[in-house]
């Protein structure tokens, strides 16, 4: 139960403060508010790595863990309590959100200029981008990393930046669905017609990763 708890608490962290920072600097308005709201999202993840990583193993996105459950890293009960976990923790957040930020859109995903209006361009960055992020996770995070294991933490926040840097353009960058529904589900509007995109998306990706670990790994 203390890893559950801990995904809670690390999703809420991830949740409040990159989509905090997506609101206060108003995401999108120009240059600087999109590096930003990157380094916020990344730095969360850098911040949380190093509190609960000797816990959980700081997965805080289910795409994460379904990569690990397809690679044999979890089983299925830790699977169903770590999303349960991060799901409940984004929601908090989401609530939060609105309680400080009344009338804004919450940081929530959605559709973006990148994509033209179109839903399958949008989705297929979400699958490109969790790809990308989940295969870092999985491949920085093996045992056979020896003590550069002591870095994953860094590795990964440092690539959400990178993911970001090209995802916000297209779809304000989810690459974790319960970063997504968190703030969704008091948006509303667009953000929750939408949603199936930043789950479906980031499960697809997820599962592409952990194929492609399956072709490189190295067993110990």
């Amino acid at each position: 139960m203390k890893k559950y708890i801990a995904e809670c608490i690390g999703t809420f962290v991830l949740t409040f403060l990159g989509c905090g920072a997506a609101v206060s600097l108003s995401c999108g308005a120009d240059t600087a508010s999109v590096v930003g709201t990157a380094i916020a999202f990344g730095l969360s993840v850098v911040a949380m790595a190093y509190t609960i990583g000797g816990v959980s193993g700081c997965h805080i996105n289910p795409a994460i863990t379904l990569g690990c459950l397809v690679t044999g890293r979890i089983g299925v009960k830790d699977t169903i309590g770590y999303i349960c976990g991060q799901v409940v923790g984004a929601i908090i957040a989401g609530a939060a959100l609105l309680y400080l930020y009344p009338g804004s859109g919450l940081g929530a995903n959605g559709i973006g200029a990148g994509c033209a209006g179109s839903a399958s361009i949008a989705l297929v960055a979400e699958i490109i981008l969790t790809a990308l992020f989940v295969l870092v996770v999985l491949g920085a995070t093996h045992k056979t990393n020896g003590a550069t294991n002591n870095f994953a933490g860094l590795a990964i926040g440092l690539s959400l930046i990178l993911i970001h840097l090209v995802g916000i353009h297209f779809t304000g960058t989810s690459v974790n669905p319960a970063r997504s529904i968190g703030p969704a589900i008091f948006a509303g509007g667009d953000a929750l017609v939408n949603l199936w995109i930043f789950i479906v998306g980031p499960f697809v990706g997820a599962l592409v990763a952990a194929c492609l670990w399956k072709l490189v790994e190295v067993k110990e």
